[in-house]
């Protein structure tokens, strides 16, 4: 494995609209965010550091005995904000690999964590991501659950899928028949390629999908993806909380 100091940020604002204050939503007595990183921690992927819009974040993070760093709470998505945050924690440049999770996933398999960073062997990937089969009929209609479009070779016996991906949307595609892939959201960065997408613009696809990956894919970024079993349960409503609750049980 090439990466030899992995670090993983996981943002964290309160300005959802849909679930407001999202991040200290309470799952069992502690906020989402702590559960989120609790799984981070379990990855042992690397050190994890939670990149915070508000302070009650950091706060919530250091009580459970995490490490928590303050960013700008106006900056325009969870990229911008490790960014930011990694610049704080690392100004020596130590840490080569960065991993992005979203930290709405208080269900995330640990061992897909490290996952991500698989692909990292390739010196041509720029990025990394997971994606996972679709089972549920309604999922590939539904604008919520993003669909990737990806090329996999044969798998390997005893190893995890890893292929390229050609495209994300909102939309059911590819057409015809055959496998839908659901995409996860987390990501593993070469450092230099977080630092290179940060100063690119939104672009025109990505404006239309409302999908910031597609701004990597227009500036000809390779993304490398992994195919796991499950996906975990994306937090954006009361019902989704609800349902964590359940997993969490």
């Amino acid at each position: 494995m090439n990466a030899t100091n992995p670090i993983i940020l996981i943002p964290a604002r309160l300005g959802a609209t849909r679930l407001p204050n999202k991040p200290m939503a309470d799952i069992h007595g502690q906020p989402m965010i702590v559960h989120v990183w609790r799984r981070a921690c379990e990855s042992r992927a690397g050190r994890v550091v939670v990149a915070a819009g508000e302070q009650q974040i950091v706060d919530a993070i250091t009580a459970a005995g995490g490490e928590a760093v303050l960013t700008d709470p106006a900056l325009a998505s969870g990229s911008d904000r490790i960014a930011q945050a990694l610049k704080v924690l690392d100004r020596r440049q130590q840490h080569d690999f960065v991993i992005n999770l979203q930290g709405d996933l208080p269900t995330i398999a640990p061992r897909h964590i490290g996952a991500v960073l698989l692909p990292m062997v390739d010196p041509a990937v720029d990025i990394s991501t997971l994606v996972t089969p679709i089972t549920r009929p309604e999922e590939i209609t539904d604008p919520n659950v993003v669909k990737a479009v990806i090329t996999i070779p044969p798998k390997q016996s005893g190893s995890l899928n890893i292929g390229r991906a050609l495209y994300f949307s909102r939309a059911a595609i590819p057409a015809g028949d055959g496998p839908y892939y659901h995409h996860i959201g987390i990501y593993a960065y070469r450092r230099a390629a977080l630092e290179r997408f940060v100063t690119l613009k939104p672009s025109i696809l990505e404006l239309r999908e409302r999908l910031e990956q597609l701004r990597a894919m227009e500036a000809g970024m390779n993304i490398a993806v992994v195919c796991v079993d499950t996906a975990p349960l994306g937090v954006d409503t009361q019902a989704d909380l609800e349902r964590a609750r359940l997993a969490l049980a």
